[in-house]
């Protein structure tokens, strides 16, 4: 059904802050705005029915993080399980747990899809106009700041690739962004397709009941086994308040997670030979690592996968579950044939290929009637675009927790809308002013699922503040104590006049 606009009122309502996504990073961003900027109107628009984003979304067995909630976790509210590396519904739970301690639960309104806001550079606002997903309706609102924390990637469909004879598959096959609730995969025959972090979660959550899973691999990826429980954590927990206990597991594993993707870049041979140890270690003596587990490309190229307790390593040891290498050449009726000529038996098959990469969560940006594109734009601090006014996006990191950069991002957004307070600014805009737009993509990782998409991300240039630096000391610096913290942003003020027949103020 094609959307219809509700007749707008005289009086549309008008918010100073609009936070878009209530998943981990738009409830960290409503609990930044409530504390730091109390006098803000502001709310939460989320376009399904629940909170947690991805940890909701995403149902599929072992779900877990890949990163550990001593950092995924939020900088306000300590994890208080010495569970290290934690499943999906316990991530979840922390985050309704967190919205509604805080009081961000009312702020929220479900069901909201905001798919377009328009910049009138004379009133200082967005209009924006927000889907009421199920209705076919939609309304307008206008607000004076817009932060998106809609994530990177399409919520309604994951990736699949050309799978050639798929037809001709008398199975089922299933893609983890869209996990059935009743599949029954008990003593069934399994190939899951992928070797990124999905499919290292899933294989060895399905070992137990299936009959046997099998991974099938284009090509490697580095995996290393972590603790499910987090030593640091069980030392101090017991020792410290909570709170301090926290901050320094916290710092612990910062500074760890750092050290380990410094010596990847630096040292890229040294870490292979650790991570190919590591994975030696934990399988058969005689286990044809070069073939399954040495990637053709330097470790965090693309994303490092763990496995909490070594889980996969143990489900292959066993026999329950086993890799393959190699390339499909079609499917049959009963399973996949690969170039190789092998034949892998199957009742269900998994595609772990991957997101779909989605800037904005598709929004359409106009400001003073010119339609913006955002791979025309260049990012300011990771955070911002050159030419937008008043629009923030949190965006996590790539190489280390996603919740770091992004309350990084909301405490930068919080004093920047104080400050304009205070200075009595309706508007700032990053200035990019140099005569050409810089060629280097926004996320530098060479994964697959960055690759496709990467090209309709913002830039980003080599000197900051254009620079994304994927390095929590650095942003640290530049975000909360950097001397120049509002170096090449404009700041403008309307007329009282513009803004009062603006906002109905």
């Amino acid at each position: 059904m094609t959307a219809q606009l509700v007749e707008i009122p005289v009086e549309v309502e008008h918010l100073d802050v609009l936070v878009v996504g209530a998943g981990l990073s738009g409830i960290g961003a409503a609990v930044h705005l409530m504390q730091e900027c109390p006098d803000r109107t502001f709310a939460v628009l989320e376009s399904r029915e629940a909170i947690g984003g991805t940890w909701d979304l995403f149902r599929y067995p072992g779900i877990r993080s890949d990163s550990d909630m001593y950092t995924l976790g939020y900088s306000f509210k300590p994890w208080a399980s010495t569970q290290g590396i934690a499943d999906g519904p316990s991530i979840l739970a922390y985050v309704k747990e967190t919205a509604e301690e805080f009081g961000v639960t009312e702020r929220i309104r479900f069901r909201s899809r905001v798919t377009r806001a328009e910049w009138d550079g004379e009133a200082g606002r967005w209009t924006v106009t927000v889907d009421h997903v199920g209705t076919g309706t939609s309304s307008q609102l206008t607000c004076q700041f817009l932060f998106m924390c809609s994530g990177y990637y399409r919520y309604d469909e994951g990736y699949t690739p050309e799978l050639p004879g798929i037809e001709d598959f008398s199975g089922q096959v299933v893609h983890p962004q869209h996990w059935p609730e009743d599949l029954d995969y008990t003593g069934k025959r399994v190939v899951v397709i992928g070797s990124g972090a999905t499919a290292v979660t899933l294989v060895p959550a399905m070992a137990d009941e299936a009959a046997h899973v099998t991974m099938l691999q284009r090509t490697p990826t580095y995996i290393a086994a972590l603790p499910g429980k987090d030593p640091i954590a069980r030392l101090l927990n017991d020792r410290l308040p909570p709170r301090t206990a926290y901050a320094v597991t916290r710092w612990a594993n910062i500074l760890k997670t750092m050290g380990s993707y410094q010596l990847s870049r630096k040292k890229p041979e040294l870490m292979k030979k650790v991570i190919r140890k590591g994975i030696e270690r934990s399988l058969p003596v005689g286990y044809d690592v070069d073939t399954h587990f040495t990637p053709p490309y330097d470790p965090w190229d693309q994303r490092f996968c763990v496995v909490p307790d070594g889980d996969l390593f143990t489900a292959i040891s066993s026999g329950d579950a086993s890799v393959v290498t190699g390339r499909i050449s079609t499917f049959t009726k009963d399973g996949i044939r690969l170039e190789s000529g092998e034949e892998l038996a199957a009742d269900v098959v998994v595609t772990a290929t991957g997101l779909n990469m989605l800037v904005l969560g598709g929004l359409e940006i106009v400001v003073d009637g010119g339609k913006v594109e955002p791979s025309e734009t260049v990012g300011y601090k990771g955070m911002m675009f050159s030419g937008v006014p008043n629009l923030a996006t949190a965006i996590g990191y790539t190489n280390a927790s996603w919740t770091l950069k992004c309350d990084l991002v909301c405490a930068y957004v919080c004093r920047l809308l104080n400050h304009m307070r205070d200075e009595g600014y309706d508007s700032v805009t990053p200035l990019w002013s140099d005569a050409e737009l810089p060629e280097v993509p926004f996320i530098d990782l060479r994964s697959g699922y960055v690759l496709r998409s990467v090209d309709k991300f913002p830039k980003q240039a080599a000197r900051a503040p254009w620079r994304l630096h994927q390095n929590y000391i650095k942003d640290l610096l530049m975000l909360k104590y950097g001397r120049s913290e509002y170096d090449e942003l404009a700041f403008r003020r309307v007329p009282r006049a513009a803004v009062k027949a603006g906002t109905g103020a």
